[in-house]
């Protein structure tokens, strides 16, 4: 089903260039969130069919990273309380880890592990800001919760990880 209010064609050039700003951000918080690869190729996929169906409900106000963003946290949510996510095991397998849009070096993948033994609720604002690079109030959008709670949360959370990587980057 077309929405009537955006040709078909400006439709599709609009998707194509969203999949290709945004293809990889998506795989990458869908495999943060749902810690399996397959299911987070489906989570990509889904979110951009959700896309597709509401590319007009995009307010001028939002940003656009954001409210994909949000589509694909939405999606990844759906999938957890579904009955067939269950079926999965919830190892999480560093190999198969999508790409970073921007190179990180670092020495090994231990501050990733660090990050996704979080709880969810730390852990997704560490992946949007600092992943991502969505602003405070962006993250704030995508997790649709206020800003200072993704302030304070974001502080707890590199609390808990300076705590947990200790000794590991600085040598105290």
């Amino acid at each position: 089903m077309t929405n009537a209010l955006v040709p078909g064609d400006v439709r599709e050039a609009m998707l194509t260039r969203i999949m290709d700003v945004y293809g990889s951000s998506v795989l990458r918080v869908c495999y943060l969130y749902l810690r399996d690869y397959a299911l987070a190729q489906d989570a990509a996929q889904t979110t951009f069919m959700k896309v597709w169906q509401s590319l007009d409900t995009l307010r001028s106000g939002a940003t656009e990273k954001a409210w994909v963003m949000r589509i694909a946290v939405n999606t990844c949510k759906n999938m957890l309380k579904s009955r067939d996510y269950r079926q999965y095991a919830y190892a999480v397998d560093f190999s198969s880890l999508p790409e970073p849009a921007a190179e990180a070096v670092l020495p090994d993948d231990t501050v990733l592990r660090a990050v996704l033994g979080l709880p969810e609720k730390y852990r997704m604002p560490v992946v949007l800001h600092y992943y991502q690079s969505l602003s405070l109030k962006e993250a704030a959008q995508v997790l649709e919760t206020p800003q200072v709670t993704v302030r304070t949360r974001l502080h707890r959370a590199r609390h808990l990880l300076y705590e947990q990587l200790e000794g590991w980057y600085f040598d105290e």
